[in-house]
């Protein structure tokens, strides 16, 4: 499976990663990619970079050095109720929103309170992505929220480095892929990498695709047509609504 894109990448700005936005930029572009996002995370990470930084990351041109550059943001979701930690007004601004848990923001969430979040975040317009949502600390109903996924047009992520780093990743995201299967949920496979050389590297999440027979046409980014339409029917840039796409 060819992917033309990887939308969950940090930079320095958080100070627990090791690349700047120009390394990540020349990593992408070396690993034959053809677009690539800006996903810093919300400030209730400890060491997150200010809002300011996600407010103004247009600053970073949409087309540049043979990449299109999504602009968006991982929003963290602070609570059981699915509050998030980055207002409506920004997240409304950007190309691609994540929104994810992480201990430092949410805390420990229960089975049932991790559903109700999940329940309560697919309802919420803003957010395009399921962040990384296979994490047994985090586990919820599949059966239940996955559907509601679907109802409210959420993309759910297969997260390369969650295989390597969250415990239970890798069997959850296959119930997780088996169920996006089942009721028509599109996926994107991402790398949330935080060092540039990782990027476009996506060997620990496809075959979680494949050990279930994922179709291609739900991996949102196996495909440079239909990833566009996806991005451009979300993006807020002008510029980008109208690009025809490569020729």
């Amino acid at each position: 499976m060819k992917l033309i894109a990887d939308t969950h990448i940090h930079s320095m700005a958080c100070s627990h990663a090791y690349s700047t936005v120009l390394e990540n930029i020349a990593a992408a572009k070396a690993a034959g990619l053809k677009f690539m996002a800006i996903t810093e995370h919300g400030p209730t990470i400890p060491d997150a970079p200010h809002i300011w930084n996600i407010r103004s990351n247009r600053e970073v041109p949409t087309f540049f050095d043979g990449l299109i550059i999504l602009h968006g943001a991982e929003v963290n979701i602070v609570d059981s109720q699915g509050n998030l930690d980055i207002e409506e007004k920004t997240l409304a601004s950007l190309d691609w929103v994540i929104a994810s848990m992480h201990k430092p923001c949410c805390g420990d969430l229960s089975y049932e309170e991790a559903t109700n979040a999940w329940l309560q975040v697919a309802q919420n317009p803003h957010v395009d992505v399921i962040g990384h949502s296979g994490d047994q600390r985090y586990a919820f109903d599949y059966e239940k929220v996955i559907p509601v996924f679907k109802e409210y047009g959420k993309i759910v992520e297969i997260n390369n480095s969650s295989v390597l780093s969250r415990p239970g990743a890798k069997e959850n995201c296959k119930t997780i892929a088996a169920l996006c299967k089942k009721y028509g949920v599109p996926v994107v496979v991402n790398t949330d990498s935080h060092f540039a050389p990782n990027i476009g590297r996506f060997d620990q999440a496809i075959p979680i695709l494949e050990a279930v027979d994922f179709p291609e046409e739900l991996v949102l980014n196996a495909g440079y047509s239909r990833f566009l339409a996806v991005v451009q029917s979300k993006t807020p840039d002008e510029e980008l609504k109208a690009y025809p796409g490569e020729k």
